[in-house]
């Protein structure tokens, strides 16, 4: 009777959804392209790979799980040469970064609709030897058809965020069976593990093993190259300093915008790069710069030639760049955390030895962020003013900015690891 409530809730809330869905397929473009997915039709080609069968299945939601995932298939394959797997996406731009990373032999595909009929049809076809679901998706219909199937289900740097956790709380009946399907739970921190035996994970079954983001690789040499190389096309010379704004939400470039203009007179050469979060919000983006008069370069409109003015900002519009960028920025404030909640990914910045800096409200990251406060190696601001002040501060002490940079690439090297550990535990499960 519970599966048969979820399923009627799904579809019900599917329906609601799908208006929203239909109009982020028609402004992002990228959902619309191999739609059918979703619901367990795949081409031909992709079709008979899949057929082949004895894949490990991966599922990471967006860029930063696509990040976990990939690490985490590459090691899996140093250990067992020779394994195949699938990786499924949710989001269109997790799965553009999941095509240029992906090795020859793997296969990518949108993660489908978790309704019996479509998860059947999915599990029918890959034969996956293990499920391995990153952060938080775990869907009942997969987890228990899975298991139907005897294949190995993990959570992989699991987390359970204050908010899912009221929401399983309400479905605690549910919620306990679906956990009761999975073998192995690798936990980000003492309190994702905390949360999941409260809702009735077993307790053998769950490990602490820290954040695998912690084991991201850095955008090396190159990719500072060809930073500078984009920026100097854009018309900015390399002895500008760069303040950078990065996977930024709706709100946030308003408030760098004015960050800049305020603190310009103090540093008149100050250069503002945007990297909104979703490259299709440049229009918005574009018009909250026009709006302060301000000289704009758009990564798009290159490699023709940038205007004869001297710009003020660079504006990204582009997706997969935002590591190269914090490779050269001076200061750098990571979004969705001052104007939206959740956060983003700090450790990409950090990895770059860069100064970096949030907003109050980093909830995806609540066993991340506590080990950059206490190394200092994080300005966490409660509003716009203090996200100012702050700014001015780092860019007014260079050795500040490269004492604290130091500090942040050395939690993230202290940290690494979770990715080997989370291996070990895995090994046994594909055997």
């Amino acid at each position: 009777m519970l599966w048969f409530l979820y399923n009627i809730f799904f579809v019900l809330g599917f329906l609601v959804m799908l208006p929203r869905f239909l109009w982020r397929m028609a402004r992002r473009g990228g959902y619309a392209r191999n739609f059918l997915e979703r619901f367990g039709r795949y081409a031909p080609g992709v079709r008979a790979q899949l057929a082949a069968g004895g894949r490990v299945w991966v599922h990471a939601v967006s860029v930063g799980e696509v990040g976990v995932g990939l690490r985490l298939i590459a090691e899996l394959r140093r250990r067992q040469p020779g394994l195949h797997c699938v990786l499924s996406t949710t989001t269109s731009t997790g799965h553009a970064v999941a095509q240029r990373q992906l090795a020859a032999g793997d296969v990518l595909i949108y993660f489908p609709l978790d309704f019996p009929l479509i998860t059947r049809r999915v599990l029918r076809l890959i034969q996956p030897r293990a499920l391995l679901l990153i952060e938080n998706e775990l869907w009942p219909n997969l987890v228990r058809g899975a298991r139907r199937r005897n294949v190995p289900v993990a959570m992989i740097n699991g987390r359970i965020s204050p908010h899912s956790y009221g929401g399983y709380r309400l479905l605690k009946p549910l919620t306990r069976r679906l956990l009761a399907g999975v073998n192995l739970f690798c936990a980000q921190g003492a309190a994702d593990a905390q949360r999941l035996l409260e809702l009735g994970a077993p307790a053998a079954r769950v490990q602490v093993l820290g954040s695998a983001k912690y084991d991201l690789a850095p955008a090396g040499d190159g990719g500072a190259l060809l930073a500078r190389a984009t920026l100097r096309a854009a018309g900015f010379a390399d002895e500008r300093p760069l303040l950078l704004g990065g996977s930024t939400w709706p709100g946030e470039e308003a408030v760098l915008l004015d960050a800049w203009r305020v603190l310009h007179d103090r540093f008149p050469d100050l250069a503002l790069v945007l990297v909104p979060r979703h490259a299709e919000r440049r229009a918005e983006v574009l018009k909250e710069i026009e709006q302060r008069g301000l000289r704009v370069v758009l990564r798009s409109d290159l490699p023709a030639p940038a205007a004869a003015a001297r710009p003020d900002v660079f504006l990204v519009d582009t997706t997969g760049e935002l590591r190269f960028f914090y490779a050269v920025a001076d200061v750098i404030f990571v979004g969705k955390s001052l104007t939206r909640h959740g956060g983003q990914n700090i450790i990409e910045p950090a990895l770059c030895a860069k100064p970096v800096l949030v907003g109050p409200h980093m909830e995806n990251f609540e066993s991340i962020v506590p080990d950059f406060l206490a190394a200092r190696a994080l300005v966490q601001v409660p509003d716009a003013a203090a996200l100012t002040t702050a700014i001015g501060e780092l860019l007014a002490d260079p050795d500040a900015r490269q004492a604290m940079g130091a500090r942040a690439a050395n939690v993230v090297r202290d940290k690494a690891g979770a990715i080997r550990a989370t291996v070990d535990r895995l090994l046994p499960l594909l055997t």
